[in-house]
């Protein structure tokens, strides 16, 4: 059974860090790339980073860019989201998502992805 567990979220003020896990177990955990999407009250979930199986390449969504850091530990199966600079615009609900097993392509598109966690919430107030 493969598992996608989330922590990490919370309440924060903005201009303050988080930082999210997913612990992960049922799969190759070092053969699949990693995501992290969100989706914010009224809106549609949106991909915010990704890191690829083999060289650890990453991919950021652009209003992300330099405040978040993805980032993976293959020995504990778990991938990570460092957060800085949080604004308001960045309250949602983090989902991490595995997928791409062997590729070293991926892509943002949610539905290519094979498996969710459950989310946990991040809230950042003014």
């Amino acid at each position: 059974q493969v598992q996608l567990v989330e922590s990490g979220g919370g309440l924060v003020q903005a201009g303050g860090s988080l930082r999210l896990s997913c612990a992960v177990s049922g799969i190759t955990f070092s053969r699949y790339a990693m995501a992290w999407f969100r989706q914010a009250p009224g809106k549609e979930r949106e991909f915010v980073a990704a890191i690829e199986w083999s060289r650890g390449a990453t991919d950021y969504l652009d209003s992300v860019k330099g405040r978040f850091t993805i980032s993976r530990d293959n020995a504990k199966n778990t991938v990570f989201l460092q957060m800085d600079s949080l604004n308001v615009e960045d309250t949602a609900v983090y989902y991490c998502a595995a997928g791409f097993e062997g590729s070293i392509i991926i892509a943002r598109a949610q539905e290519d992805w094979d498996y969710w966690g459950q989310g946990t919430q991040v809230t950042v107030s003014s």
